[in-house]
């Protein structure tokens, strides 16, 4: 039975991305940034998946990793089986640059990028690139023009909007051109890294609902946010990030109302719904992590057994890697 079969308790269609000990290491002059370590996931077709935690945890790493856009000084091991609806299945990971380009990054797997400011070209207007990435896709020219209109108009921005350059358009209109050039080519599976940054509250909700009517007809989309609120409200599952680990991973209902671990119990009580109390302390330099559970000098139940680091295994709801986790059932 896969990772989100054990979530869900269902018999699901075949895995659209399989992520197996991903583990990503950035060597220095002087250190050795432990950016991912040991990461495991399973994304289905229709599936949303959010991976929430606190910024520098490692999730956008996460997302760079699976396109081979890591600068050269990272080293990668471990595996991300992708299984396209048409083509071959290929190992993100190990999948040449070539490879890549050509076939997969765009195509197969389209990325909402974090800072959209320096993934816009500056001498091509919106319309230009979303033009020319449909033409690229097979559109004609006129259907093109038609289709950009149209895609502009879903993300939430008027067709005038597309006659302007990146540099004239504030950072929420360049943040729903990143997201209208990921979703032109219409790729199975969609990396969203912080995609509602620079949104006001119903632009945040409408690029949410976008995101989830793509799962609906059948896509995939990996999202990457620090917003507890928006993963709650589009995602059929979440994993929780800590320290470069996932340290909690469940269907949404079940993460938000019995959370299993300290630290994700934390993170929900720090939301102004909630307990409006942020987890004490700070997160570990990922230069320096202690070798058992990096959320030990943090966590009210830590003892002596944290020392020695947890392993993800999976409960009657989903999987935790803690050596003392909350009660099942005890509210958050």
């Amino acid at each position: 039975m896969t990772t989100t079969a054990v979530l869900t308790g269902t018999a699901l269609a075949p895995a659209l991305l399989q992520v197996d000990g991903l583990t990503v290491r950035f060597r220095l002059r002087d250190a050795v940034v432990h950016a991912v370590t040991d990461l495991s996931l399973t994304l289905h077709p229709g599936e949303l998946l959010a991976v929430v935690g606190e910024s520098g945890c490692g999730k956008s790493v996460l997302a760079h990793a699976l396109l081979g856009l890591l600068p050269r000084n990272a080293t990668i091991t471990g595996h991300a089986h992708l299984h396209p609806p048409a083509g071959a299945p290929v190992d993100l990971i190990t999948t040449g640059e070539r490879h890549l380009a050509r076939h997969l990054r765009g195509r197969a797997v389209g990325l909402v990028p974090q800072s959209p400011a320096t993934a816009l070209t500056p001498v091509r207007t919106g319309r230009r690139l979303l033009e020319e990435t449909l033409r690229a896709h097979g559109h004609t020219r006129r259907a093109a023009s038609a289709a950009a209109d149209q895609i502009a108009a879903d993300v939430g921005l008027h067709p005038d909007d597309l006659d302007r350059y990146p540099h004239e358009l504030s950072g929420g209109m360049a943040q729903r051109l990143a997201t209208a050039l990921a979703l032109a080519p219409d790729p199975p599976l969609l990396l969203a890294d912080e995609p509602t940054t620079g949104l006001d509250r119903p632009l945040v909700d409408h690029t949410l609902d976008l995101l989830r009517r793509r799962c609906d007809t059948g896509a995939a989309v990996l999202l990457i946010t620090h917003d507890l609120t928006a993963a709650r409200r589009v995602a059929d599952t979440v994993a929780v990030m800590y320290a470069s680990r996932i340290v909690e991973h469940r269907p949404t209902t079940a993460l938000y109302d019995t959370p299993a671990h300290p630290y994700t119990a934390g993170l929900l009580d720090a939301l102004p719904d909630r307990a409006f109390t942020p987890v004490p302390g700070h997160p570990p330099m990922l230069t320096d992590l202690p070798d058992g559970c990096a959320f030990t000098p943090r966590c009210p139940r830590a003892t002596n057994t944290c020392h020695t680091p947890p392993r993800l295994t999976a409960d009657s709801a989903g999987r935790v890697a803690c050596h003392h986790p909350l009660a099942a059932g005890a509210p958050a």
